[in-house]
């Protein structure tokens, strides 16, 4: 199998000697190592609750927590290289992994008790419903 030059993206390269760039390609783009990454998400409202979508593909859901602290909506977690594979050799590893965490300050008009979580084929859903009592009146000016 030939390699590939691969170049990371938002690398400068015309600030870099040559034999600086050649060190690269063959000593840390076989061996690059991402500890930790940032999931996407997605946050929605409609009329009766915020919607939260996490991608967090080939990982499980009891690697992943969903914490709520004082309106802080937190979720972390930890996805692994599964590398352990007798007589396999990577060439290349593009996908990022380590540990990740993702706070949100959710607004008051939420009703902390029915919050929901849900985790299917690599999507996280959170459902926060509004609470009738705290959500925000227009006031009219007479």
């Amino acid at each position: 199998m030939a390699l590939i030059n691969y170049t990371r993206p938002n690398v400068d390269l015309h600030s870099k000697r040559f034999s600086d760039i050649l060190d690269e390609f063959f000593n840390e783009s076989l061996n690059y190592r991402n500890d930790s990454f940032m999931p996407s998400v997605d946050i929605s409202e409609t009329e009766n609750q915020f919607d939260v979508s996490v991608s967090l593909p080939g990982m499980n859901k009891e690697d992943i927590n969903v914490d709520l602290d004082n309106g802080h909506l937190t979720i972390s977690g930890e996805r692994k290289l599964e590398n352990e594979e007798n007589g396999k050799n990577f060439h290349r590893v593009e996908s990022s992994y380590g540990t990740f965490s993702r706070s949100f300050q959710l607004p008051d008009s939420i009703d902390e008790e029915s919050i929901t979580a849900k985790y299917e084929n690599g999507i996280l859903n959170i459902t926060i419903a509004k609470s009738e009592e705290k959500v925000k009146k227009q006031i009219k000016i007479s």
